[in-house]
C-alpha cells in the first residue's frame, strides 16, 4: 500500500433531521437526528480495491454518496491527494470521483439512447473534441463489453446486466481516478453478478482505478478487493486485508456476516446462527458498544457502558476491530470456511 493515501475520510458524519409527530412539534420538542454515518475514518491507496460491507441500513451507501459529493457531510472531512475537498466541488474535482449506482434502470434516462447519454456527458465536460465524441462513445462501449450496435438502444431494451455495463461506461466517460460502486450487482440476477464483478476487477486493473465496492454480502467482495471494511450502525467495526478478514475475523458482527454467506458445498452448512435480531434504530443508538444488544459475547457493564475504540491487534497494523474482546482471546465463535 502506498504511504500517502489517494483518498482519506476523517471523522465523517452524516446526520439527518427526522420530523416528529404533530403533538411533539406543538410541544416544542426538538427534531430527532438519524445518525446514518457516525465518525468514520477510511483510507484508500491509489489503485487499491476496498470492499465496504454491512447489513442494509448501516450507512454504506450514505458514506459513498458523501465521498462522491452528492451529500454534504454534517462533520468531518474528505481529502483527495492530501487536499481537503470543499463543500462545493468544481467540475474537475467532481470528475475525479465517480459513482455506479445500485439500480441501473432508475439511474439511466429512459428517454435517451446510450449514444445520447454518453455524448451529452462528454460535451458537458469537454472531454474530447466534438468530432471525436462518437468514436469515444464506441470506445467506452467496447471497454465494458457491449457492441457498438447498442449505441442507439434505449435502457428498456437491455437486460439488467447490460444496463449496469452502460452505467459503468457512463461513469468511466469522465476518466475518474476513484470509482465508487454502490451495490452494483444486488439488483441483478445471480447468473450475471459474477460477470459484472469480473468486469469491475478487469477495469480496475486495466485503468489503474481506485475502487470502493459497497456490498451487503461478504462473498461479493472476496475475489475483487484487497481490503475489506465492515460497517455497523454508521461506524466501521472491523477492517483488514481480505484474506486476513476471512480467516481471522475478530469482531462478532463480522463473524456473523461470514456465517450468513451461502455455502455451496453439501454438508458444510454452519451449525451456528448468523447475526441474531434486528439492528437498533439509528435514531436511538444503544449506549456503550452499539452491537451489544445482538452480541453473543457481550458482558455487562463493560459492553453496555463503554464504547470500544477501533484498534489494531498486536503485530497486525492493518487489522483493526472495535470490540473489547477482539484481541484478548481467540475468535469467540467458529467461523466456517466461505465457499470459494
Amino acid at each position: 500500500m502506498a504511504s500517502a493515501p489517494q483518498l482519506e475520510v476523517r471523522g465523517l458524519s452524516m446526520h439527518f433531521a427526522v420530523r416528529r409527530g404533530i403533538v411533539r412539534r406543538l410541544q416544542g420538542q426538538p427534531k430527532a437526528m438519524l445518525r446514518a454515518v457516525d465518525g468514520v475514518d477510511l483510507e484508500l491507496a491509489k489503485g487499491e480495491a476496498l470492499g465496504l460491507v454491512g447489513e442494509s441500513g448501516c450507512g454504506k451507501s450514505t458514506l459513498g454518496r458523501c465521498i462522491v459529493g452528492l451529500y454534504t457531510p454534517t462533520a468531518g472531512e474528505i481529502r483527495y491527494e492530501a487536499e481537503t475537498l470543499p463543500t462545493k466541488r468544481d467540475r474537475a474535482t467532481r470528475r475525479r470521483i465517480q459513482m455506479v449506482f445500485q439500480d441501473p434502470y432508475s439511474s439511466l434516462n429512459p428517454r435517451m439512447t446510450v449514444r445520447q447519454t454518453l455524448s451529452e456527458l462528454l460535451r458537458a465536460h469537454d472531454m474530447v473534441p466534438k468530432a471525436q465524441i462518437d468514436a469515444r462513445c464506441r470506445e467506452l462501449l467496447d471497454l465494458v463489453g457491449l457492441g457498438t450496435r447498442s449505441l442507439d438502444a434505449y435502457p428498456r431494451q437491455f437486460s439488467g446486466g447490460q444496463r449496469q455495463r452502460v452505467s459503468i461506461a457512463r461513469a468511466l466517460a469522465l476518466e475518474p481516478d476513484v470509482l465508487v460502486a454502490d451495490e452494483p450487482v444486488s439488483a441483478l440476477d445471480v447468473s450475471v453478478q459474477a460477470t459484472v464483478l469480473n468486469l469491475l476487477e478487469e477495469l480496475q486493473q486495466k485503468l489503474g482505478l481506485t475502487l470502493l465496492l459497497i456490498a451487503h454480502n461478504l462473498a461479493v467482495v472476496r475475489h475483487v478487493c484487497d481490503r475489506v471494511a465492515v460497517m455497523y450502525l454508521g461506524r466501521i467495526v472491523e477492517a483488514a486485508p481480505t484474506n486476513e478478514l476471512y480467516t481471522n475475523a475478530r469482531h462478532p458482527y463480522t463473524q456473523g456476516l461470514l456465517r450468513a454467506v451461502p455455502k455451496l458445498v453439501p454438508g458444510r452448512a454452519s451449525a451456528a446462527a448468523a447475526v441474531v435480531g434486528d439492528p437498533p434504530s439509528p435514531i436511538r443508538l444503544p449506549s456503550g458498544c452499539h452491537f451489544h444488544p445482538r452480541c453473543p459475547i457481550a458482558q455487562a457493564p463493560l459492553c453496555v457502558t463503554e464504547d470500544p475504540a477501533l484498534v489494531a491487534g498486536s503485530g497486525l497494523t492493518q487489522h483493526v476491530a472495535a470490540c473489547h474482546f477482539a484481541w484478548t482471546a481467540k475468535p469467540a465463535t467458529h467461523i466456517p470456511e466461505v465457499a470459494r
